[in-house]
């Protein structure tokens, strides 16, 4: 199988990425003070997705970072036992970045035509 970056694609991608990156980072103090989880588990875990979200997205000329952000997304759903909240979010995102390999594909296909 043949998986063609693109610029398109690339960007989409970074977008999606850069938003997650934000709402795992503003999970942490929810996680603190609503869903009363322990402060350094809830840092680690939120801290940590944010900055593996902004390296993915750093890496996304190369095709094995897609793999690695469809990983991304996984864990960002799997935050929805720190958070409820972030099994919707997650999917949300998830779906998002679905739709971003799939739709810049799909421009970018017609467009060099």
């Amino acid at each position: 199988m043949n998986f063609q970056v693109t610029p398109g694609m690339r960007r989409l991608c970074s977008t999606v990425l850069g938003m997650e990156a934000i709402v795992v980072g503003l999970m942490t103090p929810v996680a603190i003070s609503v869903g009363g989880v322990e402060p350094a588990l809830a840092v680690t875990v939120g801290i940590g997705m944010a900055v593996l979200c902004v390296l993915v997205a750093g890496l996304l000329k190369r095709p094995f970072a897609y793999i690695a952000g469809s990983v991304v997304q996984v864990l960002a759903i799997c935050t929805g036992f720190l958070v409820p909240a972030m099994f919707f979010l997650g999917a949300i995102f998830a779906v998002l970045w679905v739709t971003a390999i799939f739709v810049a594909r799909r421009v970018e296909g017609v467009t060099s035509r």
